[in-house]
């Protein structure tokens, strides 16, 4: 349907005016089936195709978002707004694209909140901090007339290299799904529908449109779809999206296995699937699964990159047939419809209004601080305190601002760019979040002289650094969707900058703003590194607070560190068409460096403080397959902090697996001398191996190895749970 039919079919208004027709006392599934019984075949396939507003002139009721459904009004539905988010409200600078129109959701000024990168997040171990998260994003898109956002991002880093890691949550299954829950449950609390996305084993960019993740059906049961199935369990998204890639051999968005089998069989998903742009691969999508395509261009008709639109014409030409039954349409038009009542897209409606930009900030900032880690403090060397003459601050434009990353995630801060933004290699954009570091840290040492230098020459940082009493190194790796970087080196020469600042101070700090890990050739040479990520707005205010102390660094790495390429499963990365995620199995990450008995350059759940923290009084309680665990924390310093412990369970010998896996945390704030009991139970999936013949969980009788401690790799107290032998419906 190209612009003219689009135009006459939607309505005037960007949400339908007329009260529900519906009554709110129902039930989602009662009102989405009363509804279903008043629309015509016209109605119904109207809903099943999602307009891409990005760019063109815009139709009716478009408000240049990334996805749009208009309205029915005659039926009191209202449009679907769909946006990209996760981090924030995702936005186009004015002249992004063919179309440079600008719209309320557009302009080079911004008029959203950044929140650090999603991988900074998950390394705050804190689902609460995620849910605020979440909650602010969906209350700034609800702002906006936006009911829809594409969140919910929880691809296990396998790889990473990926050019999209900063947008996902690490490489264990329970950590990211409980983070990922939270934040679905915020934006969702703002009645936004999230996505959760991208379904599934979508885990490199290279060749991301054509490549095939090739899994056997344990190890992806018992990593990626974990994953996926504990976090839709905790948020309850409205909408799954399914990927680019291909699963064995079989395009996501046309995999019956995937969608129809495991998601809405297994885990019996009441949500719609909708396909990433342009990720439809012809009607028969539908009975694989697919109830929506999206990202069809407006003035062809045609999904963005195809020669057709999957769910326009030759849908209703395969009803006709008889090759798709109606009652197919039906259930696609249900699913969706379910999912907008459910959120409360009908009886609550956005309504424009001002952003309160201050206090979202803030949700940022508390973000950025608790996902800050603390990887190295020799000799104390942090916090900087007040008795401090000079500081150094060299590189990454840390006089100005703080880097994020680009491609849909990106977030065009509100007041513009640092520095001018600089365009990417296809429609991505490098931009600095308006948050410097120094001038935070000027504000916090008002007696000490800050002196700033870009790093371009070495030699003149290295004579900074030797004049001063410390020198903070702020290293960069941008990273953005579409491109993953070749290596886990830092570009730019930036390694000799930091060698040559090591070597002429021994008071040398290095703040690392990236999307994923990092090489550290010159770590043993530094008195200390900060992982900040892309630490989003008031991100140079929350690193200036880890410095001098007035946050004590809580974060924890939630994905391993390795000391170079060649302790990954595939040393290079691929550029073929076939991906063997056999090699590793569901041992990714810190079960691979178990597995193979590697030492990481830093582990996964790594992460200093400034105060220190013991556990004490293991207990286990276990009946059948259920095992509790609980302990007590103490803060042991003399600082008031966060700490995060983790309990990791081992499997019984024979089974195969990777030595342990994360099977519980939680993060606790105590005062100095303070104690706290926690207790963890265990999901009996993280016990079980997938038994692809019985298409059941198998919890196997015996006895498993229980450790609690400060990461993978450093535990403090050791115990055992007998369990008895389960099995457990997928």
């Amino acid at each position: 349907m190209g612009l003219t039919a689009l135009a006459v079919a939607c309505a005037s208004s960007a949400f339908a005016q007329q009260a529900p027709t519906t009554p709110p006392s129902l039930t989602a599934d009662e009102r989405a089936e009363q509804m279903l019984k008043q629309m015509s075949l016209k109605d119904m396939h109207h809903m099943v195709q999602s307009y891409n507003t990005m760019q063109g002139q815009q139709p009716p009721g478009g408000i240049g978002t990334a996805g749009y459904v208009p309205a029915l009004d005659k039926l009191g539905i209202p449009a679907q707004q769909q946006n990209d988010a996760g981090i924030g409200v995702h936005n186009y600078p004015l002249d992004a694209g063919p179309g440079k129109q600008p719209n309320h959701v557009r302009g080079e000024q911004g008029n959203a909140t950044p929140l650090p990168s999603t991988l900074a997040v998950a390394a705050s171990w804190n689902p609460q901090i995620a849910y605020d998260g979440g909650r602010m994003i969906g209350g700034e898109a609800h702002a906006q007339g936006i009911n829809i956002l594409l969140a919910g991002g929880i691809n296990l880093t396998r790889e990473p290299r990926d050019g999209r890691t900063f947008e996902y949550l690490g490489e264990d299954p329970l950590l990211a799904a409980r983070i990922d829950g939270a934040e679905i449950r915020g934006i969702q609390s703002q009645h936004v529908i999230s996505t959760i996305k991208h379904y599934a084993v979508n885990d490199q960019e290279t060749n991301r449109l054509t490549v095939s993740s090739n899994i056997d059906e344990r190890a992806m049961r018992e990593s990626d779809l974990l994953a996926f199935e504990l976090a839709i369990e905790d948020g309850h998204p409205g909408s799954v999206m399914c990927g680019y890639n291909k699963v064995n051999g079989v395009w996501d968005c046309s995999n019956n296995h995937l969608l129809n089998e495991i998601l809405k069989g297994d885990w019996k998903y009441p949500g719609w699937v909708m396909t990433d742009w342009g990720a439809d691969h012809g009607p028969m999508d539908a009975l694989s699964g697919t109830d929506q395509v999206s990202g069809i261009d407006v003035g062809t008709g045609l999904s963005i990159g195809s020669t057709s639109n999957s769910f326009g014409d030759p849908l209703l030409q395969a009803i006709a047939k008889g090759s798709i039954p109606r009652s197919r349409l039906e259930d696609m038009v249900r699913r969706i419809l379910r999912s907008m009542y459910a959120v409360g897209l009908f009886d609550f409606p956005p309504v424009t209004k001002a952003l309160d930009a201050e206090a979202d900030a803030l949700v940022s900032q508390r973000a950025a601080e608790q996902g800050i880690v603390l990887l190295k403090n020799e000799q104390g060397q942090l916090p900087l305190q007040g008795a401090i003459k000079s500081v150094a601050i060299i590189g990454g434009h840390a006089d100005a601002g703080v880097l994020s990353g680009g491609g849909s995630a990106q977030v065009w801060p509100i007041g513009g760019p640092a520095i001018p933004a600089v365009k990417g290699p296809d429609w991505q954009w490098k931009v600095y979040d308006p948050s410097s570091p120094m001038k935070a840290l000027q504000k916090l040492l008002p007696n000490a002289k800050i002196s700033y230098d870009d790093g371009s020459d070495p030699t003149r940082a290295a004579a900074l650094a030797k004049s001063s009493d410390v020198t903070l190194v702020f290293a960069t790796q941008w990273t953005c969707e579409g491109v993953d970087v070749p290596n886990l080196a830092l570009p730019d020469k930036q390694d000799a900058l930091i060698d040559a600042i090591a070597a002429a101070t021994p008071h040398s700090v290095v703040v690392l703003e990236n999307g994923g890990p990092v090489k550290m050739p010159w770590l043993s040479k530094v008195s200390a590194v900060v992982e900040a990520w892309f630490p989003g707005a008031r991100g140079g205010e929350a690193i200036a607070n880890v410095l001098t102390g007035k946050i004590n660094p809580s974060g924890r790495l939630p994905v391993t560190f390795p000391k170079d390429e060649t302790q990954l499963p595939r040393p290079v990365i691929t550029n073929e068409q076939q991906v063997d995620y056999n090699i590793e199995g569901a041992a990714v990450g810190y079960k691979w460096f178990d597995k193979k008995q590697l030492e990481p350059l830093f582990p996964f759940g790594f992460g200093l403080s400034y105060s220190s923290f013991g556990y004490s009084n293991l207990h286990v309680n276990n009946y059948g397959a259920h095992v509790t665990v609980s302990f007590t924390v103490t803060n042991t310093g003399s600082r008031a902090g966060m700490d995060t412990p983790q309990l990791y369970v081992g499997m019984p010998q024979g089974s195969g697996e990777a030595p342990r896996r994360l099977a519980g945390f939680e993060k606790v704030s105590l005062q100095p001398g303070q104690s706290r009991t926690v207790t963890l139970t265990v999901d009996p999936r993280l016990l079980a191996v997938f038994d692809p013949q019985a298409h059941r969980w198998q919890v196997a009788a015996g006895s498993y190895p229980l450790q609690v401690g400060h990461s993978s790799r450093d535990f403090a107290l050791s115990g055992s749970a007998t369990v008895a032998a389960a099995s457990i419906a997928p």
